[in-house]
């Protein structure tokens, strides 16, 4: 079992306020772009960011070459693959049930962790993921469960399950890698997620549109904080404390959203918040027993 630090609990919460802040940026952004190109955007800013960062550290990785495929396939999965899936899904879904599809990621994260990443399956750690995960579902409501009688909804509702499970395969194959620099590894994600990405966005919506020097900042802003920063921690986190911490996110990143949403666009905050909350940080005491414990100093 990995040593949970107290830097890892301060990065999962980093993580969990930058990407449940960054929806109010997309949608300021979506202003002036397209949604493909608003990702490929975003991708391909924070590639190119890291890439200068990586470059510096002399485009250190790891010595066996023999590595890169498992790095070009978490590459598809943690980014090009499940944002089309994603993107198409909400077309035939409401977007309630594609946040109760990425809360599932920890469900799914906690049989492959069993099996692939030496993370046991404990009665506790099963009872707090699904204790946290019907928090989530209380927080974002009944209407992510009702239908909207489109014709593919069915559909859909597989490919947002299905970019869930490509985020948790991700997971457990970053951590199952030799010894390797967590930048360059961050930058090479995002460099193959940006070889996808672009020529689907091409293909989907034509050529780049043109945007406006606003929209050019909210670009920069979102690659460089939410996508190239966040990535470089998802990576540490990760790799330091086992893809099951890592999949703590899932929880915070909704309350997280409905909270800023609610200090800093005014929106009304959910009657069930407080036992919301209260689920979710059930769920993560009891999935995190052992990993409190220790950070207490209680063992």
């Amino acid at each position: 079992m990995p040593d949970i630090s107290a830097r890892y609990w301060v990065m999962v919460a980093a993580l969990g306020i930058t990407w449940g802040g960054t929806f109010m940026m997309v949608e300021l952004a979506l202003q002036g772009i397209t949604p493909f190109w608003l990702a490929a955007g975003r991708i391909g800013f924070a590639a190119l960011l890291l890439t200068a960062v990586w470059a510096g550290r002399g485009f250190r990785l790891f010595a066996d070459r023999s590595n890169w495929p498992v790095v070009i396939f978490v590459g598809i999965l943690s980014s090009t693959l499940p944002f089309i899936l994603i993107s198409w899904g909400l077309q035939h879904v409401n977007s309630g049930f594609a946040g109760v599809s990425m809360a599932a990621i920890p469900l799914m994260v906690l049989p492959l962790a069993h099996f692939f990443a030496a993370e046991p399956l404990t009665l506790r750690r099963l009872i707090g993921v699904i204790v946290g995960f019907a928090g989530v579902a209380l927080l974002i409501g009944g209407q992510a469960f009702q239908t909207v009688n489109a014709a593919q909804e069915w559909a859909g509702r597989l490919a947002c399950l299905g970019a869930a499970a490509c985020y948790a395969i991700s997971s457990i194959s970053v951590r199952r890698l030799p010894d390797v620099d967590p930048v360059g590894l961050a930058t090479v994600l995002l460099l193959i997620g940006s070889l996808g990405i672009i020529p689907a966005a091409w293909l989907v919506e034509g050529p780049p549109p043109e945007i406006s020097s606003v929209t050019w900042l909210w670009l920069a802003i979102l690659g460089l904080i939410p996508t190239a920063g966040a990535n470089l921690l998802r990576v540490l986190v990760i790799r330091g404390a086992g893809p099951t911490f890592m999949s703590l996110t899932n929880y915070l990143v909704p309350v997280c959203a409905v909270l800023l949403g609610a200090l800093i666009l005014n929106e009304p905050l959910p009657g069930a918040l407080l036992w919301s909350l209260g689920l979710i940080l059930t769920g993560v005491a009891l999935s995190q027993y052992g990993a409190l414990r220790r950070l207490f100093g209680l063992t």
